[in-house]
């Protein structure tokens, strides 16, 4: 008895012998490499990532997808290659993520600062969205190459909003105006000087950075357009404007967590059409989800420009939903239709 005894734990000692314990090491090595690949984000380079590019390769190669043939004005023959040369154009067009630890008198909260100001000159001025995008990615790349002091900074806010604007807009504002937006803090002379500066700081670079909003387009393909998603997206790709989290996170990814956050706000899926035409699964777009809720669920959220902008019925509302749903009600404010 005792030699069969002796011959059970024999067993059970080799190698061969399945073992729960080791199950349960790979499935914390597994949850492990999710966690570091989510800590990293928005790099998407590891291995836990790279698994998920591939299914998005695999969506890819297998969805049918409805091509507008008809509507001219979508260019179908043309929208694969156009985009494949926009994916090229965002990391070149990126900013350093980590330019702060570079600057000696300003910081992330500052920057918040200048960017929620941006919003509120925009729309004072009625210009087009792209134009906020732009100057808010020029402020960041020049923040990026150059050391700016506290002083200066709104100069180089309004410079790179001067710029954007002469660039996208048919009737953009005068130079005067935008004196007049800084209460005459910075002359004509200094906008002008800075306009220089920044243009060679940064090669000229400007018609090769393409805003969220051409992929917000292309995603929203996937339900018909629908208008609360759009109007729900585009509060929260601004939302991440202000967030230092998300400067290194392509335009691309900007608007896939946007899309995705609201149609999680709004109790609908995220399919294998808006991996298509996203380019990026659940797991690749929820890390940025989980850090734009923190954003919303912040108590000083509610007094930024962004909050009282799309707080406005013309804007359905979607800054109220938005908080709302964050804070973690069962049932949050319906969100306005019209």
């Amino acid at each position: 008895m005792l030699a069969e005894l002796e011959q059970e734990q024999d067993l059970l000692r080799s190698d061969d012998a399945p073992s729960s314990l080791q199950y349960e090491d790979s499935d914390v090595e597994e949850e492990d490499v999710r966690r570091q690949a989510i800590a990293e984000w928005p790099d998407l380079s590891s291995k836990y990532m790279l698994q998920q590019r591939a299914y998005v390769d695999e969506v890819r190669e297998t969805f049918e997808d409805d091509a507008d043939v008809m509507d001219p004005t979508m260019v179908s023959e043309y929208a694969e290659e156009i985009f494949e040369y926009m994916e090229e154009l965002e990391e070149e067009m990126l900013p350093d993520a980590n330019y702060m630890s570079k600057q000696t008198e300003i910081s992330w909260s500052m920057r918040q600062t200048l960017v929620d100001w941006l919003l509120q000159v925009h729309i004072r001025y009625h210009m087009l969205p792209e134009t906020l995008w732009i100057a808010i990615n020029l402020v960041d790349r020049f923040l990026s190459k150059r050391v700016v002091s506290l002083g200066k900074l709104q100069l180089v806010g309004v410079t790179s909003m001067f710029i954007a604007a002469k660039y996208e807009e048919i009737l953009a504002p005068s130079i005067d105006e935008f004196v007049f937006m800084t209460d005459n803090g910075y002359s004509k002379a200094e906008i002008l000087k800075g306009e220089r500066i920044v243009l060679a700081t940064l090669d000229f670079k400007i018609s090769t950075y393409c805003s969220p909003y051409s992929w917000m387009r292309k995603i929203s393909k996937a339900d018909d357009y629908d208008l609360q998603t759009r109007t729900l997206g585009k509060f929260l790709s601004e939302v991440m404007l202000l967030g230092a989290r998300f400067l290194g996170a392509k335009p691309s990814l900007i608007a896939a967590v946007s899309m995705y956050t609201a149609r999680t706000m709004l109790g609908r899926d995220w399919n294998d059409a808006f991996i298509f035409y996203s380019g990026f699964t659940e797991e690749q777009v929820r890390p940025g989800h989980n850090l734009l809720i923190e954003m919303l669920r912040e108590s000083s959220f509610v007094k930024l420009y962004v909050f009282k902008k799309y707080a406005h019925k013309k804007f359905l509302k979607a800054s109220s939903f938005a908080v709302e749903w964050a804070g973690g009600h069962t049932h949050a404010a319906g969100f306005e239709e019209n």
